[in-house]
């Protein structure tokens, strides 16, 4: 560990406060056992300038695994990775990380920690107390009070607990789980916050971005580079497409439907593309919404609804839990590797349940695309939260509005 905050240390004298992204600073991660892993990223390294030097290739099986578990994770992925950025040719210069199609996607859970079953009958006895005080509070007509107040608050925690051993919701996306692999032991159990997030002096150098070239075929994530680097000399152009549902209560799904409106006015004010908008609780309807540069909206679990004729370099998400589960299945009705197969250059989504405020608030991620930044940095200041269930699908350097950035 003392090596790991060397290279922290360097990382912050070599790589500067705040800089741009360049592509020497990503460290691109291949499946050695999966011939289009490599080729990939050798085409990634000559499209984008990337030294050679800079490809990782290591041992993770011929089949196209989706799922690594937690062991083979450390191991396999972690280790040889942390090994890679000590070495004396890297050191301290790597910023982000890119993973390729036949990298695994999903870190398994952990599992429950071992002896401790009297820790448990101890938090299960104390839960009990706290609920048969709770109980009496209900029944004296005190729900309001300080006592019932506490003890509810001792309950959630004992249930933190309870979970924390049992190893629940350990399970994590690959690459927001690599985002951490220069932090020393950190508790898995939900997610960790991103400390990259609002760090416009980029003093949150222990945290790595990380960005995937992944899809339901190796054509279709080669695509993704060549669309990226397309919509780049024009800038992007065509229209975007903002779904939200007219909610106007003051709660986590009000704050995001209110995002998606606000980014429709930031779009207009800050852009010459045009936007259409669904504000009501149904969806654009098949076939609406043609010349799609950019898309945000919810809500259709795992039911994609082909609204779209994305352009080269569109970019956009479906704000919706499990959409990137089988981002490989060619077949997947998920709004991943739907709109991947219709041909959007750049999204994101969910592995297993990530929770509403797990994704980033939609007028804030777009807002960095239109200031000119590019598509990893977007979505490393916007997002909330690592170890967790999110994953991005892009070329992380692609700047969508690198010609005329707004003036936000």
């Amino acid at each position: 560990m003392v090596r790991i905050r060397t290279v922290i240390l360097l990382a912050l004298v070599c790589c500067g406060l705040a800089s741009a992204l360049e592509p020497d600073e990503i460290l691109i991660i291949t499946n050695k056992n999966h011939a289009e892993s490599g080729r990939i990223a050798r085409y990634y390294c000559r499209k984008r300038g990337v030294p050679t030097k800079n490809i990782l290739a290591l041992s993770l099986g011929a089949k196209l695994n989706d799922t690594i578990s937690r062991d083979d994770y450390e191991k396999q992925l972690a280790e040889p990775i942390r090994k890679r950025l000590l070495a004396p040719e890297l050191l301290g210069t790597i910023r982000c990380l890119l993973t390729t199609y036949g990298v695994p996607i999903k870190a398994a859970g952990r599992g429950p920690l071992r002896n401790q079953g009297s820790k448990l009958k101890e938090l299960n006895e104390s839960i009990e107390q706290e609920q048969k005080k709770i109980e009496q509070f209900k029944q004296d007509g005190l729900t309001d009070s300080v006592g019932y107040k506490q003890s509810s608050r001792r309950i959630g925690h004992l249930q933190f607990q309870i979970a924390l051993i049992n190893g629940k919701e350990t399970n994590a996306s690959v690459d927001s789980e690599l985002s951490m692999v220069l932090f020393e032991d950190y508790h898995l159990y939900r997610w960790q916050p991103n400390m990259l997030r609002n760090d416009v002096l980029g003093l949150s150098f222990r945290t790595l971005m990380v960005s995937r070239l992944d899809g339901p075929d190796a054509r279709i994530v080669t695509g993704l580079i060549d669309k990226a680097i397309e919509a780049e000399k024009t800038g992007l152009k065509g229209i975007a497409c903002v779904d939200s549902r007219g909610i106007m209560k003051k709660d986590v799904y009000g704050r995001y439907d209110q995002s998606l409106r606000d980014l429709a006015i930031l779009t207009r004010l800050q852009t010459e593309i045009p936007v259409k908008e669904e504000r009501t609780a149904k969806l654009f309807a098949p076939d609406s919404c043609p010349q799609t540069a950019i898309y945000c909206g919810w809500y259709s679990l795992k039911k994609y609804i082909d609204a779209f004729d994305f352009v080269n370099g569109a970019i956009g998400y479906h704000i919706a839990s499990f959409e990137a589960v089988n981002l490989r299945d060619p077949n997947s009705s998920q709004w991943c590797p739907s709109m991947l197969r219709d041909g959007i250059a750049a999204t994101l989504g969910a592995v297993s349940e990530p929770y509403l405020h797990s994704f980033p608030e939609p007028r804030a991620f777009f807002a960095e695309l239109y200031q000119g930044r590019c598509l990893v940095e977007t979505y490393y200041h916007t997002k909330p939260f690592n170890s967790w269930q999110l994953l991005l699908i892009g070329d992380p350097l692609y700047k969508p509005f690198k010609k005329n950035p707004g003036n936000i």
